[in-house]
């Protein structure tokens, strides 16, 4: 990125970027706290729920575990950003709240569809449900990852055209 599109990005702010979940006590709140530890220099991340139910305690612990603090995230209903933040992308991160989320998002640019299982749904001891809980952990941030180097390559190949 050259030094002249580095500096419109910053007096423009950051893409915000919003996860979107159903419940919202795992899955978006994992995708909102790897994007904040990976991604914070060039996106602003946000999440919310279609059904907001509660941080679930697991969540919170498996991340934990991964050195990653979420603490002071709540769950949010999307109709508290509605119309009132522009975001750059839309992540659903299950089927469910793709459907039930309106497809006119205001402002909304790029809107994708990262579907993982629901591991507040486990079912299980404890250790097994924990595992499902690390498992779709750690399968978040790969995906976070993976969008944070296509996002790197497409504004590196910008820069050079």
């Amino acid at each position: 990125m050259s030094d002249k599109d580095q500096a419109l990005r910053q007096a423009q702010g950051k893409p915000k970027i919003l996860f979107l979940c159903t419940g919202k006590s795992a899955r978006s709140q994992m995708a909102e706290a790897w994007m904040r530890v990976l991604g914070s220099d060039r996106f602003e991340a946000f999440s919310a729920g279609t059904d907001p139910k509660g941080v679930n305690p697991m969540t919170i612990e498996v991340l934990r575990e991964a050195g990653v603090d979420i603490q002071k995230q709540t769950s949010k209903h999307f109709k508290q950003y509605f119309g009132h933040v522009v975001f750059h992308y839309l992540v659903t991160v299950c089927a469910e709240a793709d459907a039930a989320c309106p497809v006119n998002f205001p402002g909304v640019r790029y809107r994708l569809k990262w579907s993982f299982d629901d591991p507040a749904a486990a079912e299980g001891t404890r250790e097994e449900k924990l595992a499902v809980f690390r498992r779709v952990r750690d399968e978040i941030k790969g995906k976070i990852e993976e969008f944070l180097v296509s996002q790197a390559s497409a504004s590196h190949a910008k820069a050079r055209a």
